[in-house]
């Protein structure tokens, strides 16, 4: 494992699972997530907070936007999308998050999640208290780092999408997620040139600001092109190279 840091109304809420402990300190995920860059002294306080574990079940939902803010979340197995509902009943995916990777810290602000997050197959979670970890890091400087470095990834985040809806057109929309997705995978041990899609078409079009048709379009393009072999969810990047130079047209 990499030591580098990780950059419908009938949905009934999941349960915490009392039994299941989890200890950051002998999580194999700890590379990636909350305990990045702490120092053992306090990767041990982690430790004595002891989160539970949430099971979710595909489809379902972690928390609902402008539900009460209490716990953030890191994703231990499978992956998710958060999304916002917009006035007219349309989602947005504001994007997808797989294991190591960290949910909910949009509710801080405000006291209420500003998102949805559902589980895009069956998924394990851990459930942090919000309260515990702040009284935590207030007693602790390297804490307190560690607790700005995971508010900072999410914000680099954000600017990354920014800069992908303003400024690419689609080829290079497409191009960057499949590298970071291809990225992140090969950051948690798997393969970076082949894949299974968790996410729809249309979600991703959501997600890039694409239609359903200019997705299926695009990546119909790089078959031709002989970047990608696609069948149906799974990917095969055969070209890592020029897919690159794709998503670099975009940058210059």
């Amino acid at each position: 494992m990499s030591s580098a840091c990780s950059t419908a109304s009938d949905i009934s809420f999941p349960a915490a699972i009392p039994p299941l402990k989890t200890q950051c300190s002998s999580c194999n995920l700890r590379d990636l997530c909350l305990p990045c860059g702490m120092k053992p002294s306090d990767v041990d306080g982690l430790d004595g907070l002891k989160f539970s574990r949430t099971k979710v079940k595909a489809g379902a939902a972690l928390y609902h936007e402008g539900q009460a803010f209490r716990n953030i979340y890191a994703v231990r197995i499978g992956t998710f999308k958060s999304s916002l509902t917009l006035a007219d009943g349309r989602e947005q995916v504001n994007g997808f998050q797989m294991a190591g990777e960290l949910m909910g810290m949009d509710g801080i602000a405000n006291g209420a999640y500003a998102s949805n997050a559902t589980a895009l197959e069956d998924t394990e979670v851990c459930t942090i208290p919000y309260e515990d970890l702040s009284g935590l890091a207030a007693a602790s400087p390297g804490m307190q780092q560690a607790v700005g470095r995971m508010m900072s990834r999410e914000i680099v985040r954000e600017h990354s999408l920014m800069m992908l809806l303003g400024s690419m057109n689609a080829e290079e929309r497409l191009a960057a997620f499949l590298i970071n997705l291809s990225q992140r995978l090969k950051l948690r041990g798997y393969s970076a040139d082949e894949f299974h899609l968790r996410m729809s078409r249309a979600e991703i079009g959501s997600h890039l600001g694409m239609t359903l048709e200019t997705v299926s379009r695009t990546f119909s393009a790089f078959q031709q092109q002989g970047i990608l072999e696609v069948d149906k969810r799974h990917i095969h990047i055969t070209d890592m190279a020029a897919l690159k130079r794709v998503f670099e047209t975009g940058v210059h």
